[in-house]
């Protein structure tokens, strides 16, 4: 294990800072109010080659592992603008492709997503299923040279500026536990057949969320990735990468805030010294501090372990746990620090707190990622 970062590390954290640097939060919020992609800052990344790292070389990207792409979003949250694109196309639909996609599917797809051209969304999610995914009553069914889907998503991230879509489906059904056997597919964002309703929420991001009503949509054959009934066994190479994606949105919001609160303390006067000198507001921070650097340990432990070809469950979900709470816990001490002013859309903190929660609800609630710990890591009976 290395103790510090490399100087490629370094060199490639000061390039994000600069390009996010050039839009800033301000620029994250009127994107968020009006619904707009970061179209300008997505664009400057891709000419980076910050949107590709992950993607194979011969599809255009630099052969490089989750740990890299995790540092450019933890950097993009960390300037005041975090992506929940990043998450979904290169996240997760870019590792599920390169482990289970056709040699077709990879040279339409990867070569697009490492160009920032083609932004894919992830439809799992469904009103009744939960955190159950086995089950999913949204169905497929081969009839002749196509699929047949009907069903219903929900909570479903950017589909209204998103290209395609990749949606999990139940393709059969194992007769012996009744649980549903998973199938993924390719879905155009404008399927014919397809009827969506948005999902008003708290949360501040140029991203809607939407629920998705498929009637009877007509699917080629080759938009089936991966196995038929093997569905649920690709999506965790997606989900635990979407684990630690979610996991730098907090950690990096969480410098974002840390760093703003600690130029206020310092610049603010009560009574003649600066607000910082009191332990009420200083060891608030510094506790803050303390549990988001120990969070983004877990972070970088459990991004090398899947880029290692690990199994990576447990720590991702660690990852994923701690830094939901560490970065919660520091954006809300920022805004505490600031008074008033935290409230304020001035300030730029307040309206970061909707994203920042819920990461403790999606990509996988905390409770679940307690009973992952609870069965796997210390072997207590199954709770659920």
């Amino acid at each position: 294990m290395t103790v510090e970062p490399t100087d490629e590390e370094q060199a490639m954290r000061a390039t994000l800072a600069r390009i996010v640097g050039k839009y800033g939060h301000d620029y994250y919020a009127r994107r968020s109010a009006a619904n707009e992609p970061m179209s300008e800052m997505w664009d400057d990344l891709a000419a980076g080659g910050f949107l590709g790292l992950n993607v194979p070389e011969e599809y255009g990207g630099s052969g490089q592992g989750v740990m890299e792409l995790a540092i450019v979003l933890e950097e993009m949250s960390a300037g005041g603008c975090p992506e929940l694109y990043l998450v979904l196309t290169q996240g997760i639909v870019a590792n599920i492709l390169v482990r289970h996609g056709t040699p077709e599917q990879k040279s339409e797809h990867l070569p697009s997503i490492a160009d920032g051209s083609r932004r894919i969304a992830f439809a799992l999610t469904e009103p009744d299923a939960g955190s159950n995914s086995h089950m999913l009553s949204t169905s497929a069914r081969l009839e002749g040279d196509e699929w047949i889907i009907n069903g219903t998503k929900t909570f479903i991230s950017g589909i209204e500026h998103s290209d395609y879509f990749l949606l999990a489906a139940r393709t059969s059904v194992d007769e012996r536990s009744g649980r549903g056997r998973l199938s993924l597919f390719l879905v155009d964002s404008d399927v014919a057949g397809m009827e969506r309703t948005l999902v008003p929420t708290a949360v501040t991001a140029p991203e809607r969320q939407w629920t998705l009503f498929f009637d009877d949509i007509r699917l080629p054959a080759d938009r089936l990735v991966g196995e038929v009934n093997g569905g649920l066994r690709a999506l965790f190479d997606g989900l635990n990468p979407e684990r630690v994606m979610s996991a730098v949105i907090c950690t990096g919001i969480g410098r974002y805030a840390l760093a703003k609160a600690q130029r206020y303390v310092n610049e603010r006067q009560v009574w003649g010294v600066p607000i910082g000198t009191h332990q009420a507001v200083a060891h608030p921070l510094a506790s803050a501090h303390v549990n988001l650097e120990a969070a983004r340990s877990l972070v970088w432990q459990a991004a090398a372990r899947y880029d290692e070809g690990l199994d990576a469950g447990e720590e991702t979900n660690m990852a994923k746990y701690a830094a939901s709470k560490a970065g919660l816990a520091a954006l809300d001490t920022a805004i505490q620090v600031h008074g008033g002013n935290g409230m304020t859309i001035e300030y730029g903190l307040a309206d970061l707190w909707g994203i920042t929660r819920l990461q403790q609800i999606a990509p996988v609630s905390t409770e679940m990622v307690l009973n992952h710990i609870a069965q796997h890591t210390l072997s207590l009976p199954r709770s659920y």
